[in-house]
């Protein structure tokens, strides 16, 4: 890839994480001010809710007030995200790899804000019906793009594919 296009790219890539973390930061904002405090705001009665809740923890309220623990986890992926990134080719088979890398970060990163700011993650949405744990826009960035990368691996690039990424 030529030097221009290169920067284009990773300028480009910026640019989309940075637009992901304002929206996810958004979100929260927006949850603080109207949800924190308040009864839940009931879109879907018995189903699906907006609820404010401050997570010292991961999912389930597994590892609470774990804060270094989640910093580091957070660094680590933002590490290797990036190394794949970066070490990825740059021709079409990978876009959708790509574009889940830059999610992986900017979910990364709507959280480690809050873990650095707040000392909690700002959760807001809740599934009632299943009583899913409640959740933010970063962790929908991280869940769904975790599971297209493992969508990708199983049943979309070949072993030779992945094997371009290490080598």
């Amino acid at each position: 890839m030529k030097q221009s296009n290169s920067k284009i790219l990773y300028i480009g890539t910026i640019l989309m994480i940075l637009a992901a973390v304002a929206l996810d930061q958004l979100t929260k904002y927006l949850a603080v001010i109207y949800l924190k405090g308040k009864d839940p705001y009931v879109i879907w009665e018995g189903v699906f809710e907006l609820r404010y809740l401050e997570n010292r923890g991961a999912a389930f309220g597994i590892l609470q007030n774990q804060k270094w623990f989640f910093l580091v986890s957070g660094i680590l992926i933002l590490l290797l995200a990036g190394y794949i990134f970066v070490h990825m080719p740059h021709f079409g088979k990978f876009i959708p790899l790509r574009i889940s890398c830059v999610f992986i970060m900017a979910g990364a990163i709507g959280n480690m804000i809050d873990r650095i700011v707040h000392q909690y993650v700002i959760d807001f949405f809740y599934f009632r019906l299943i009583d899913f744990p409640i959740f933010n826009v970063a962790d929908i960035y991280v869940t769904v793009t975790t599971v297209l990368i493992l969508l990708l691996v199983l049943f979309y690039y070949k072993e030779e594919d992945l094997e371009e990424l290490f080598s």
